[in-house]
């Protein structure tokens, strides 16, 4: 984590501290490790939590939080999310949006509000031709990508080739002594083998340019390789965590 390397992701249920000068990012639980939210808090709640995490470790440090959202559900997440973008940016922090399956129907993605995309949804969407556009597209409009649920060596390669910037999971969980290691040199070969992506986009242009500047400072808006490439992220209370997955059927945000 002092590398640069790995962040912390953290939530409400966490309760463990983020480490000195480590990247962090600011998840919400509703979907959580047992994929029913039940360790959400509520909304004044968890941004009393969102504050008072800013407060303590500083803007600076903070990639992004993640509105409230509705997994699964698109239209949800507009409603749920769309109070909640102005007061995480007014916290001085990019405030993330989570993209769910049919997210790309007219209207039900509120690009100027938000500075992260957030890859959420189910394991198929978010690995699919949809989720790749609009990763693409984010980028385009100066937009920061992450991917949730990332456990294994080939979603981080998938998650490199849409272009996000970070992911997370829960694969240092499981063995950190014996993970760690493989983690790193997952990041030393995707560092070793550029993406193709930067040439021609075979999806189109955005519909109009975006009026919101870009996510603050370099470390947010650079490929995922050699940046805070894998988010350390929590599965409950006192849960530490990394990129990976409960298996290919697994719900996944």
């Amino acid at each position: 984590m002092s590398a640069g390397r790995i962040g912390c992701m953290t939530t409400p249920a966490q309760g463990s501290r983020i480490p000195e000068g480590a990247l962090y990012a600011c998840d919400n639980s509703k979907f959580g490790s047992d994929g029913k939210g039940r360790y959400w808090p509520g909304a004044e709640a968890w941004f009393a939590w969102l504050r008072r995490t800013v407060e303590r470790y500083g803007p600076d440090r903070c990639l992004w939080a993640l509105a409230p959202d509705q997994p699964f559900d698109a239209a949800g997440t507009l409603t749920e999310s769309l109070t909640w973008l102005a007061p995480i940016r007014d916290l001085g922090i990019p405030a993330a949006y989570a993209a769910q399956d049919g997210c790309d129907a007219p209207r039900l993605l509120p690009w100027d509000s938000f500075d992260v995309l957030f890859l959420a949804g189910s394991t198929e969407w978010k690995l699919g031709p949809v989720a790749e556009r609009l990763a693409r597209e984010a980028k385009a409009r100066g937009k920061g990508v992450h991917m949730g649920r990332v456990n294994s060596r080939i979603r981080l390669g998938i998650a490199e080739w849409f272009g996000c910037d970070s992911a997370d999971g829960t694969y240092l969980a499981y063995g950190p002594d014996k993970n760690l290691p493989k983690l790193l040199n997952w990041l030393d070969e995707l560092d070793g083998h550029p993406s193709l992506v930067g040439g021609t986009r075979p999806f189109g242009t955005p519909d109009a340019p975006s009026r919101t500047p870009p996510p603050r400072g370099d470390r947010r808006s650079g490929p995922l390789p050699g940046k805070a490439a894998a988010m350390a992220s929590q599965t409950g209370a006192n849960a530490p965590t990394v990129p990976t997955s409960r298996g290919p059927r697994a719900r996944t945000r």
